[in-house]
């Protein structure tokens, strides 16, 4: 009897010393995987665990799979790095730069270009996020360029040389619920500074309006857009006063390793030019992925745009490439 009790005590402590070592014997047990929330990120953003680390970390890797999807509708995931790039409210600081080279633009046809510096600053309050996106164009115009969304008609009689400079603030504060489930939406006023160095870089007028946007993730898609309208309430009175629409519908669908197809054109209307030069409807698409750089997430996309309808000195087509560096909110 002693000795059937003294093999047994023997053979658990063998097993436990082989499940503790993570040995090649240990390996061969059978482990459950656990069934965690399918992300469209590349496969070196996520450390892969080992078999014992597996085996140890099996409860707590269950609870995280369980609370992603509530994340992912907190404002864009905390821990969904997709969402957190591609949703324009995400509850994550994130710093984009958008690259605009734009073709057959001004009178003579050149080449523009325009990058936003456009940082999205998320702050909790209670129940619900308020989300800063500033928006800061540093751009060259090889002239009067129409048809932009932060340039409401040029002025008259300036001199057609090129320029290179800062364009006109605009800043939009959304007001976001946190505990968004199917739909996630913000809403707040968007107010636009007359800060360009130059007249050919800005409308020359203060305006005001509202923002809304609304977006839903349904995975592997994400589909959305953002509306804003602007009136001018001060500023040049030599310059046409500013009525301008704007929508920006998006869609992503993503696919393995972190890549993802991507379309976001900026539809523009001008009320306040005739008929014949109010609206520019770009029609295209484009590509990106998501990754890291040590330990710092980075999206980059490129798209190709066209116009098919577009004021007389608009560009033809414009190419968009954009950097974004995301700053995870840490557990």
């Amino acid at each position: 009897m002693q000795t059937a009790r003294w093999k047994a005590r023997v053979a658990t402590g063998v097993l436990s010393l082989l499940v503790s070592t993570g040995c090649g014997c240990a390996a061969r047990l059978p482990v459950a995987t656990p069934s965690l929330h399918r992300q469209t990120i590349a496969a070196d953003v996520v450390p892969q665990p080992t078999v014992s680390e597996t085996v140890f970390l099996r409860t707590r890797l269950d609870a995280t799979a369980k609370k992603t999807p509530a994340a992912a509708a907190d404002g864009g995931g905390g821990g969904d790095l997709s969402a957190a790039a591609q949703n324009p409210i995400a509850s994550n600081v994130s710093l984009p730069f958008e690259n605009s080279f734009m073709f057959g633009a001004g009178p003579d046809n050149d080449a523009a270009w325009v990058m936003n510096i456009q940082p999205v600053i998320p702050v909790p309050v209670g129940p619900v996020n308020l989300i800063t996106r500033p928006i800061l164009p540093v751009m060259y115009m090889p002239g009067p360029v129409t048809g932009l969304p932060f340039i409401d008609g040029v002025p008259s009689g300036e001199d057609s040389a090129d320029q290179f400079g800062i364009g006109d603030l605009n800043v939009t504060t959304f007001v976001s619920p946190r505990n968004s489930k199917k739909i996630i939406w913000g809403v707040g006023p968007s107010v636009t500074f007359p800060t360009a160095t130059d007249p050919l870089l800005g409308g020359g007028k203060w305006a005001i309006g509202p923002s809304l946007v609304a977006l839903t993730i349904r995975k592997p898609w994400l589909v959305g857009c953002l509306v804003r309208h602007l009136w001018s309430f001060a500023g040049d009175d030599g310059r046409a006063d500013v009525n301008q629409l704007l929508v920006q519908p998006f869609l992503n669908y993503n696919l393995d390793d972190g890549w993802y197809l991507v379309t976001a054109p900026v539809f523009v209307g001008n009320w306040s030019q005739p008929s014949s030069e109010r609206w520019t409807v770009p029609i295209g698409a484009g590509a990106g992925r998501i990754f890291k750089i040590g330990q710092q997430p980075v999206n980059v996309n490129a798209q190709v745009y066209y116009n098919v309808e577009r004021p007389t000195d608009a560009p033809d087509w414009q190419l968009k490439f954009t950097v974004q560096f995301i700053f995870p909110k840490k557990s």
